[in-house]
């Protein structure tokens, strides 16, 4: 055969490709890796932070200050302008390495035929053709096609949900990065990179990220605050030119006030209260990815789950077991060899046990799977974990809850001469063993569909009737159901399967990846907190509606609450999916559609998961939230918060501290934008008094200053308010200043511009420097309120608000007598009749904080 022909022939599944065939193949299909996402430029990703609203009015606001000479001021504003703008871009720039994410997933190296003989190459150089040797903790490194199969198990829950390893006979097909759990193949590379599973679901997880409800709400805010403000401030250019001040001295004082209106330090306090709540989430187990999801999962309104670790474990455990003379129940966490075995509530007696006794020693004698026990070094659970099949495995760690002898001392009394393994077709496991009396013991494990047969079993019809009953039962429940059987053979059969007739049926063992233990309290305390969970998970119907009822998410008395099916959704015969709380055998498309529409009514999504087939509807949801052990590497980096203890009851205290940062801007907002009007208002009203310039300038900027520097960025501290989780979230299309925040926000601008100008007339009816006066009486007011504004007046955990405060009062006096200060400030000394009616201002302006807080605030009144 010629060299062309050889590179053109087709591969076998006992010879491979030839080298040349599979450079010519590399090179047409190109290599075994996900493509990576497009680089987004630093430039680009600065200017889309530059375009929020809030920041394009405070980029004016640098303007306006360098026109008039303020160069401090516009030192600050840029400065606030830049941190904002560097710590938005870091945190985009972390959460895009998702698709990257997903070539670390496939094998760095496997095994191949290449020129009929076996070999190793780069995962990333297999090609379509390829003949891959598959064995046991094998990753798949491309989709394939099984061309042989020997006991082969392969876990496919981080593409499928499915809690359970899957049996895979000849012709079955095999996908990328799922894992080989035991037994052995030769499968047919069928696709590679962009084509294979993890490539198309790659393709999903290709998008842009929305912007959160605080950005879009705080976009609203932004453009409404810049129109109206410029608006005010043109008013008072026009009214002071109407009263024949001059045009530069208007002009300077309109500029001004347009400066003092504009909260610049909001991008501060946003990005305070973020950090803050990011380091208090890391120290409840929440690791932030994008500083913007603390603020979202405070806004969240449905809480999209997944069940195999997330709700669940995430490993097998034997639950109950049935004999013929009892059930008994099994207690323990995952695959822990100890726990409590109880009969009917109570500890058996040894003789009660000696069924079960018999019962898993023959499933721990017909078993490949073995415990591998914590290594402190390697291990940072400190857990059990299983080493090969989970279900074999739980039976091993059942076997020594019941005081079993251990799985090495079995093989020793009855060591192992034949077997006739687990496949697809006959649905059971067969073991021959020699014993000390020198006889033969068979030991059978099975679906009970099979083993539960007379021509396998020599019982009674009616035990075999019943057995049925209770498997059918067990299985209603969402348990995996086996059937253990035994016999004993004088005379060594030719073959194992030939052992498998006239057994003695012992039990059924059923097995589930059961609840954690805090998962029913935690969905229970979303409906608490008004948040709709919705179980979306890839296994059995019967499996999630098992779990959701055993959780709370069903009630057990309405067994009429339907499970949807992924089929069902694919078909139509679903016409809202949000009227839905449990989906099963759900694909990574149908998870994004039900994300979808969800958020298409307006609704708050937050998705929890940790496979492959959770990324695309991770980085779909307004926040995804991935599991940080178990969860795979795409999860991870499609998320928006990494839970580190894989605990779905952080969440809730995630959400918690989201509303915590949401209640302290809307603080902020309704302090900051009371002070800047009630700035605008005094200059609106003064002349009315007979104040032809209530404030200079210079005053209304220091006043600014003061009242929204150090003073606003303290109130992002501001501990939870207490109740909050006991309250439903905000509706999604409320304004960030609804719900009683506006008229607040009037209230107190009323009350400090009513206080500050009384204060001024007093002082001008006494004789007293009134413009110092009242430039003290509306800083000093101002800050009364953000003390009244406090949800508790006395609370010492945030000391840094009460100090600022402290650090402001000083800085006023300073102005007034510090020589520098008086002259820059046009300020003039008081004595204690001017501080006595700014501390009457101050005292004021708390006081009428503290009572809209329950005049206006509806959440109080709940």
């Amino acid at each position: 055969m010629s060299a062309a022909q050889q590179a053109s022939a087709p591969a076998g599944p006992h010879r491979g490709l030839t080298e040349a065939e599979a450079a010519r193949r590399l090179a047409e299909h190109g290599r075994n890796e996900v493509a990576a996402a497009k680089t987004v430029p630093l430039y680009v990703r600065v200017l889309a932070q530059l375009r929020d609203a809030l920041i394009l009015v405070l980029l004016g606001a640098v303007a306006l200050t360098l026109a008039v000479g303020d160069h401090a001021d516009a030192v600050v504003i840029a400065l606030v302008i830049v941190v904002n703008t560097a710590v938005g871009v870091a945190q985009e720039v972390r959460a895009d390495n998702a698709v990257a994410a997903l070539s670390a997933l496939s094998a760095p190296n496997a095994r191949v035929l290449r020129d009929s003989a076996p070999g190793e190459v780069p995962a990333a150089e297999i090609v379509p053709g390829d003949v891959l040797l598959l064995g046991e903790g094998d990753i798949v490194a491309a989709d394939a096609e099984l061309a042989e199969a020997s006991a082969l198990l392969v876990d496919e829950s981080m593409l499928t949900g499915e809690s359970v390893a899957v049996d895979k006979d000849a012709a079955a097909r095999l996908s990328a990065g799922t894992v080989v759990v035991r037994g052995r193949g030769v499968a047919m590379v069928t696709a590679t990179g962009a084509d294979s599973a993890l490539g198309r679901i790659a393709a999903l997880l290709d998008g842009r990220r929305e912007p959160t409800p605080l950005q879009r709400r705080l976009g609203a805010l932004g453009r409404v605050l810049a129109a109206v403000t410029l608006t005010l401030c043109l008013v008072v250019f026009v009214l002071g030119l109407a009263r024949g001040l001059s045009v530069a001295t208007m002009a300077v004082t309109a500029i001004s006030l347009a400066v003092a209106a504009v909260p610049e330090s909001l991008p501060a306090v946003v990005t305070l209260s973020l950090a803050l709540g990011a380091r208090r989430m890391a120290d409840r187990h929440a690791l932030v990815r994008r500083l913007p999801a603390v603020e979202t999962l405070g806004s969240v309104t449905v809480l999209a789950t997944d069940k195999t670790g997330t709700l669940t474990e995430g490993r097998m455990v034997v639950q109950h077991v049935w004999t013929p003379l009892a059930t008994f129940d099994f207690f323990g966490v995952g695959y822990e060899p100890e726990g409590d075995v109880q009969l009917e509530g109570r500890r058996p007696t040894a003789n009660e046990l000696d069924p079960v006794r018999e019962l898993l020693t023959a499933a721990a004698l017909c078993n490949d799977a073995g415990l591998r026990p914590p290594r402190a070094s390697l291990d940072e659970e400190h857990r059990w974990t299983a080493v090969g099949d989970p279900m074999e495995a739980a039976l091993l760690a059942a076997a020594a809850k019941a005081g079993c002898v251990d799985q090495a001392g079995l093989h020793r009394e009855r060591p192992r001469m034949d077997e006739a393994p687990f496949d697809s077709v006959r649905k059971r496991m067969t073991t021959l063993h020699t014993t000390p009396s020198g006889q033969l013991l068979v030991c059978l494990k099975g679906a009970p569909e099979v083993v539960l047969d007379a021509a396998i079993l020599g019982e009674r019809p009616d035990l075999l009737h019943g057995a049925r009953q209770e498997a059918a039962l067990l299985a209603a429940h969402g348990y995996r159901v086996l059937a253990v059987a035994t016999g004993t053979r004088d005379e060594v059969p030719r073959h194992a399967a030939e052992a498998e007739s006239g057994l003695r049926l012992l039990g059924l063992v059923a097995i589930s990846d059961p609840p954690k233990p805090h998962a029913t309290a935690t969905l229970a305390a979303c409906r608490a907190a008004g948040i709709t969970p919705v179980l979306i998970t890839g296994d059995h119907p019967a499996t999630a509606r098992a779990i959701a009822t055993r959780v709370g998410l069903l009630d057990d008395d309405h067994t009429e609450e339907r499970v949807v099916t992924g089929p069902d959704v694919a078909a139509g015969r679903v016409t809202d999916l949000t009227g839905v709380r449990v989906f099963a055998r759900t694909t990574p498309q149908q998870k994004l559609d039900i994300v979808e529409a969800w958020r298409s009514r307006g609704e708050i999504t937050a998705m929890t998961g940790d496979g492959v087939n959770d990324g695309p509807a991770l980085r779909q949801a307004d926040i995804g939230v991935a599991m940080g052990r178990r969860g795979t590497e795409v999860a991870r980096q499609a998320a928006d918060l990494v839970l580190t203890d894989d605990e779905l009851s952080t969440v809730v205290a995630a959400v918690e501290e989201g509303r915590r940062v949401y209640d302290n801007i809307r603080r902020f907002l309704v302090y900051g934008l009371a002070g800047g009007a009630a700035e605008i208002l005094v200059m609106l009203a003064g002349p009315l008094l007979g104040f032809a310039l209530p404030l200079r300038a210079g005053q209304i900027l220091w006043i600014n200053l003061l009242t929204h520097g150090l003073t606003g960025v303290a109130m992002g501290a501001e501990p939870v308010a207490p109740g909050a989780m006991h309250r439903p979230p905000r509706p999604p299309g409320q304004q960030i200043l609804g719900d009683g925040a506006w008229q607040r926000l009037l209230l107190l601008a009323a009350v400090v511009t009513a206080s500050s100008l009384g204060a001024g007339v007093v002082a001008r009816h006494w004789g007293l420097p009134w413009q110092s006066v009242l430039f003290l009486a509306l800083l000093a007011s101002q800050l009364g309120v953000v003390l009244g504004l406090r949800t508790r007046l006395l609370t010492r955990e945030n000391l840094f608000l009460p100090l600022s405060v402290l650090a402001s009062v000083l800085l006023a006096v300073a102005a007034l007598y510090v020589p520098f200060l008086q002259a820059v400030l046009d300020t003039e000394p008081l004595g204690w009749t001017g501080v006595g009616l700014a501390a009457i201002a101050a005292i004021t302006g708390g006081t009428a904080a503290r009572l809209s807080r329950t005049a206006f605030h509806k959440e109080a009144r709940r």
